[in-house]
């Protein structure tokens, strides 16, 4: 796991000292080491977080002489399987770092390498027989890529903030994903918040060569999974087997992992699959909050702990703890995305990243399983929303900013930007076969819309905040492929959700937890948003400059008066409140970085 990032400039040398900055803005995802490439107009820069090869990794990774380099931030998990067929190949290694099979697959076919790639990456080759620059991102978007491509230039890193110092001027927010940020939680798709940066989508590779000539393909898409008419108990033999490779080399490590362990199933499940890896205890952690009306899940994570006997810590948040590390999150996060689990990840990234590097994670599973209530309405209920909202067979058609109230604060760009904020979700649920059904078409829009650019924003962002890997095993991409093409009956009964995936675990974990209803990973933000904090709030708020350009602060009162009265305000607020931390951290002042714990008021301007 680690920060990458690079330049390519047409018809100049790139000198090493242009990098540096790139380098500083990345350190926090690789405090272990770092390492420069430059040849003419290419230039590649790496920090370093040590997971294998401790003594022997060290990147950019040269091979052929030095016509091939690459740097890349994350896991090749089969790298031990490829590595022993590259060899068989011809293919001669000079360390044993996982991400050296990256260049000796592009080596042997520079068209479908990434197909031979198991496991969590982005990556940027230097082919300089070929005079190009590639980068790859994973096939579910689990690692960040970020690029900007000028006239002169093209800039990539695995984050936002790298790139900033590399563009010829001030960055300016893309309105577009400014307003899906607000109506979605997150902007998706290939735009970011700021204008001219665009995301490496998943399973997509991008190739630039010296004369900055683009091209892009995608090397992977679910697009391709077939429906199949699976028994139970057909799939269950074919998914205990594939499951079992899949955790056997997600484990592959040099240095010591653990789990967030919540009060769900899919935690649970790895903490069963972990136990069974390994001869000791299972290194666990869970949080939970204190002085909450809201019941969390500690105790549920704190029981399945004691069944599997792991060596457990618990961890609990005060509302001061909570609100003290939103600018923290908002630097981590780079790009603005409003999921309060970021919360509780972060203060679980910070614990855990005193004594680990790695840590596992139970993303992926709902999406892929069939999780979600949202997947799990009444035929009617679609049919209604689907009539006042057409395009998505009545999935994800409202906005999160539905109130009038709160329409009547947005700005003219706002305004006029509003009727766009569904474009990725009718894109993705178009693009999905027409003899898929419409839970798969669910299942396929989240994987490739708020999958990507949320859920794994907070896993990885958060989690690299603080020097740690995060592995989702539940999302790679043949657990992926298996789950979405499971018959609709395994994934959900009408009431319940996962069904094979929860019969399938009757043998690992105990039916009574299994069983128990869904609470998920839920933060009492709503309900701490409120006393001294909110007054003050309104009043910063009100007064900011960024706050101003872009909303109508006349309607604030009204808004505040909402939160005081009901509660019901919370989630703009805190949208409001984001959006004007992040705009110091990256428009007015960038470079500045605040620690885990500041009181949020002082890094609104």
């Amino acid at each position: 796991m680690c920060g990458i990032a690079g330049l390519v400039l047409k018809g100049r040398n790139v000198q090493a000292d242009r990098l540096h900055p790139m380098i500083e803005r990345l350190a926090h995802r690789g405090p272990d080491g770092q390492g420069v490439f430059t040849e003419g107009g290419f230039g590649l820069a790496h920090t370093r977080l040590s997971i294998i090869d401790l003594s022997g990794g060290r990147q950019p990774i040269l091979a052929d002489d030095g016509r091939l380099a690459v740097v890349a931030n994350g896991e090749i998990y089969n790298h031990v399987e490829l590595r022993e067929a590259l060899e068989r190949e011809g293919r001669r290694f000079a360390t044993h770092s996982d991400s050296e099979t990256i260049l000796h697959a592009y080596a042997l076919d520079p068209e479908g390498f990434a197909g031979r790639l198991h496991g969590m990456f982005a990556f940027a080759l230097y082919d300089g027989v070929r005079r190009r620059l590639v980068l790859g991102r994973d096939r579910l978007g689990i690692k960040p890529l970020f690029y900007a491509a000028l006239p002169d230039r093209l800039v990539f890193a695995s984050e936002m903030k790298a790139i900033l110092p590399l563009l010829p001027n001030a960055p300016t927010i893309d309105a577009g994903a400014f307003s899906q940020f607000l109506h979605t939680h997150c902007s998706t798709g290939e735009e970011t918040l700021f204008s001219g940066i665009r995301r490496l989508g998943p399973g997509e590779i991008l190739e630039a060569d010296a004369e900055l000539n683009l091209r892009k393909r995608r090397y992977w898409t679910p697009l391709g999974v077939r429906s199949r008419a699976l028994d139970f108990a057909e799939a269950e033999a074919e998914f205990e087997g594939m499951f079992e490779q899949v955790m056997k080399e997600h484990v592959r490590s040099d240095v010591p992992y653990g789990l967030f362990l919540s009060g769900g199933n899919d935690s649970a499940i790895l903490l069963a699959m972990l136990s069974r890896l390994q001869a000791q205890p299972v290194r666990t952690f869970s949080i939970g909050y204190v002085d909450a009306a809201m019941k969390d899940e500690l105790g549920d994570a704190e029981r399945i702990a004691q069944v599997f006997g792991s060596r457990h810590t618990s961890i609990r948040l005060r509302r001061e703890d909570l609100f003290r590390r939103i600018p923290h999150t908002v630097w981590a996060a780079d790009d603005l995305m409003r999921d309060y689990a970021s919360f509780p990840t972060s203060a679980l990234s910070e614990a855990a990243a005193k004594e680990l590097k790695v840590v596992f994670t139970g993303e992926g599973g709902d999406e892929v399983f069939g999780g979600y209530r949202r997947y799990r309405q009444p035929r009617l209920a679609w049919l209604a929303r689907n009539l006042l909202a057409p395009g998505t067979g009545g999935f994800r058609t409202r906005s999160e900013w539905w109130r009038k109230r709160s329409q009547r604060l947005f700005g003219p760009a706002l305004a006029a930007e509003r009727k766009h904020f569904r474009a990725p979700y009718l894109k993705a649920w178009s693009e999905a076969p027409a003899v898929w059904s419409h839970l798969q078409h669910c299942q396929y829009t989240d994987l490739v819309t708020d999958l990507p650019d949320s859920l794994l924003v907070k896993v990885d962002r958060m989690m690299m905040g603080f020097g740690l890997e995060g592995r989702v095993p539940f999302l790679d991409h043949r657990v992926v492929e298996f789950g979405l093409g499971l018959p609709d009956a395994l994934k959900t009964d009408g009431k319940r959700p996962k069904v094979f995936l929860r019969r399938w675990a009757e043998r690992h974990v105990p039916k009574e937890h299994l069983y128990t209803k869904k609470r998920g990973f839920t933060v009492p933000v709503r309900e701490w948003l409120g006393g001294e904090l909110l007054d003050r709030l309104e009043g910063k708020l009100s007064g900011n400059a960024a706050v101003r350009e872009w909303f109508d602060t006349r309607h604030f009162p009204a808004l505040f008066q909402a939160q005081r009265k009901k509660g019901n305000a919370s989630r703009e607020i805190f949208c409001l409140m984001q959006f004007a931390i992040w705009h110091r951290l990256f428009i007015d002042q960038p470079g500045l970085k605040p620690s885990p714990d500041e009181d949020p008021l002082d890094w609104i301007s």
